[in-house]
This record gives C-alpha cells, sequence and structure tokens, in this order.
C-alpha cells in the first residue's frame, strides 16, 4: 500500500514537471518570436522613427478614449512614400505609416465579415496600395471619386501588388494605435 502512495505522489509530480516546461517552453517561445518579430523591421523602424520625430515638431491627434497612444497629425507624407517604398523592396509587415496617395481605382465594398470600403491609390513612387478602410467602426467616405488625394495613418502590409494598408480607424479596444483618412478636409477615424 505504501509503494503505491508513493508511485501516485511521484506520477503527479512528474507530471506536474512536465507541465511546467511545456509551459516555460511556450513562454520563451513567444518572447523569441516578438523579440524577432521587432527586430526585423530593421532600417525601417530607424525611418519610421526618424519620420515621428519631426512630427513631433507639429500637433498631435490624441485618441480620448486612450491617451497614451496618439498620431502624427501632419508629416511630410513624401517621406512615407518612401517608407512604403523600402517595406515593399523587404517584403515587410505591420509598418505603421503615414503618406497620401491618389485615388486610382474605387472598388467594391467587401461586406464578408467586418465591412471594409476598398479603393485603390497610386503613390506616386511606382507603387499602388489597397486601402481597406473599416466601415463597422469609422464612417465610409461617401463622395471619394477617382483622382481624389486621400491621405491616410495606418498599417502598411507587403503583397505583389504594391501593398495593403488598414487599420485606417480608432481601435475600440484600445490594442491598436488609433490610424485615420483624411479626404477633403475631413477626417474619418
Amino acid at each position: 500500500m505504501g509503494y503505491v502512495v508513493v508511485k501516485s505522489a511521484k506520477n503527479k509530480l512528474n507530471a506536474g514537471v512536465l507541465v511546467a516546461i511545456i509551459i516555460a517552453i511556450f513562454a520563451a517561445n513567444q518572447w523569441f518570436n516578438q523579440d524577432e518579430k521587432s527586430s526585423k523591421h530593421g532600417n525601417l523602424k530607424s525611418a519610421i522613427a526618424e519620420d515621428n520625430a519631426s512630427a513631433s515638431q507639429s500637433s498631435h491627434v490624441n485618441n480620448p478614449n486612450n491617451q497614451h497612444q496618439s498620431q502624427p497629425d501632419h508629416v511630410d507624407t513624401l517621406h512615407g512614400v518612401d517608407v512604403i517604398r523600402q517595406a515593399y523592396d523587404q517584403q515587410q509587415h505591420d509598418v505603421q505609416i503615414q503618406a497620401s496617395g491618389t485615388v486610382k481605382a474605387i472598388l467594391p465594398d467587401d461586406n464578408n465579415g467586418s465591412r471594409h470600403q476598398r479603393f485603390i491609390l497610386d503613390l506616386g513612387n511606382g507603387l499602388t496600395v489597397l486601402v481597406a478602410h473599416n466601415i463597422d467602426i469609422s464612417e465610409k467616405i461617401r463622395n471619394l471619386e477617382k483622382g481624389d488625394t486621400v491621405e491616410f495613418y495606418g498599417e502598411y502590409e507587403y503583397n505583389q501588388q504594391g501593398g495593403v494598408i488598414h487599420w485606417t480607424h480608432h481601435d475600440p479596444q484600445g490594442r491598436h494605435i488609433d490610424g485615420w483618412l483624411k479626404h477633403q478636409g475631413k477626417t474619418y477615424q
């Protein structure tokens, strides 16, 4: 009987150690992936930091729900298209960027899942990007026409066609930096 109790206790101890090892491996994996993700942007992050430093001389728009997250109200958007070109060349994702472009095409809204207004912007640097603007969270640009200029602050994602700009709206949960679109003097957030 004493042998069974000792063996049972030993098995419970081994199971506890095994669970602790699995948790430690998972946590280390998450930490290394986070570290790798933050370092993979290299020079691009430096370019964005320089862009943000130059923007600090201008005014900032603060999110009233999350005061620690702010976005530049205006920066040199020509520099922004250079950063997008670099992100495209390096096939990068998750690049927070401000730039502007000319509407080349207006696509039908994507109504599957979260609804998105979609249009193509010509950045004037040989690239076009798809803007996917969440209209379940932000107002749709109603009077958008081909040839219009749209300024944006959002997240760039690489694809072979030039890339996608999304997160052009506020984040109701406060987990992501707020983005926006500007068209004819009106901000859509």
